[in-house]
């Protein structure tokens, strides 16, 4: 970046060349890390009965009624929410991950 700097590069040019392609992968991974954690922190608000309100769909709000189904026999009901609970978190982590190598510039 002296370098740059040294022999004239506008500074616009050194933050899109050089610092914001190194910059991408961490704060995308991170980013995906947050949304997942967001995701999975209104799952359990919602779930303890003080996220959205109960007449929006949610998760969370699907995971809780379905909880008193448990143990009558109709288990297929909490399972489900719970799945794609698990599967949106992972796949949500999973996309973050790939961003991340596919715009490494030390992999290209």
């Amino acid at each position: 970046m002296q370098a740059a700097r040294l022999i004239g590069v506008h500074p616009a040019r050194i933050v899109l060349r050089h610092i914001l392609p190194n910059v991408m992968g961490p704060v995308l991974v991170i980013a995906t890390i947050g949304l997942a954690l967001a995701i999975i922190a209104e799952a359990t608000l919602s779930f303890l009965g003080v996220g959205v309100p109960p007449t929006q769909p949610s998760l969370g709000t699907l995971i809780r009624v379905g909880q008193g189904f448990l143990f009558s026999g109709e288990w297929w009901i909490i399972l489900f929410p719970s799945l794609t609970l698990l599967v949106l978190a992972l796949s949500v982590n999973l996309l973050g991950d790939w961003l991340r190598d596919a715009l490494n510039p030390r992999l290209r």
